[in-house]
């Protein structure tokens, strides 16, 4: 079933999985070569919005909602690979040609995943703060497990949008000095509501894999990001500012890559097209349009 949506420049298509599960998608207009974003855990397709007017003019975009996230169905499990598994699918079964990959957090583990099993198929990849696998395997040490927690309790409510967003902004998050602070207080109310919109249609079940360090089960890091042969690119933020990757870190995960490239957003935390729009856009038509010239 198809329909229009974002004043008509997306149509949201539900393609089967199987028999009783779909994943949406959401392809725009026609204006270049192939584009997929792949958003974070606890977003949804719409996530990218602050990006389009930079990448819909050139781009064939498309954007995915991960199983258990907004107008996808719920899933029976939630690590990495499951996420992959979906997405290595719909490469398949829906794209003839080349395609670049743009992932952000959870959706840059699932691009280099597609990357490395698709050579052929994947022209390109673009990584925003994926989480350092340290991280991953340890989040309940980090800054982000108690707001994940907190958010837990919020996933898939009944409560109206307004008061959902009035819940979200009172919980309490950790500051680079330690102190606790309000969300309301980090976070705008747009962004704050834009959240709660998308948690309201998250699977619960989403979150218990991350909060208990077992996201990567089952994932072979190093073989994965050793296998893709595109040209990368890598955005970083600010650790400081809630960025999920150490430079060092960074630089070991493209470490076997042939073609990988590391771009700091310093202004940026780990929501870097949020938080930094115009370099995001900068960087990112950059890189893009780089590939047209070389190609």
């Amino acid at each position: 079933m198809d329909r229009l949506v974002s004043q008509s420049l997306f149509t949201l298509t539900h393609l089967a999985r199987t028999p009783d599960r779909h994943l949406a998608l959401a392809r725009g207009p026609a204006n270049g070569p192939t584009l997929l974003l792949l958003h974070g855990v606890l977003r949804g397709w719409r996530d990218f919005a602050p990006l389009w007017p930079a990448l819909l003019p050139g781009w064939h975009v498309h954007a995915l909602d991960h199983r258990g996230h907004g107008d996808s169905s719920r899933a029976d499990r939630y690590l990495v690979r499951d996420y992959a598994d979906d997405v290595l699918a719909l490469v398949r079964d829906q794209f003839t040609g080349p395609l670049v990959l743009y992932g952000h957090s959870l959706g840059a583990w699932v691009a280099v995943t597609v990357a490395a099993h698709l050579p052929d198929r994947v022209s390109a990849v673009i990584l925003e703060d994926p989480p350092a696998p340290a991280f991953l395997r340890d989040v309940s040490a980090s800054s982000w497990y108690d707001l994940w927690r907190q958010m837990q309790a919020l996933a898939g409510s009944t409560a109206p949008l307004a008061e959902l967003t009035r819940r979200l902004a009172d919980l309490r998050v950790s500051g680079a000095d330690g102190s606790l602070r309000r969300l309301g207080e980090v976070r705008d109310a747009a962004s704050l509501r834009f959240s709660a919109a998308y948690l309201q249609r998250l699977d619960p079940a989403v979150l218990p894999p991350l909060l208990e360090n077992r996201w990567l089960d089952g994932f072979d890091v190093a073989g994965t990001w050793a296998a893709v042969r595109c040209p990368t690119l890598l955005l970083r933020g600010d650790p400081v500012l809630g960025g999920m990757l150490t430079r060092a870190q960074a630089e070991e995960l493209l470490a076997p890559l042939s073609e990988g490239w590391l771009v700091d957003v310093p202004s940026a935390g780990h929501l870097i097209h949020w938080q930094a729009i115009e370099p995001t856009c900068r960087i990112v038509l950059g890189f893009l349009e780089s590939l047209q010239v070389s190609s």
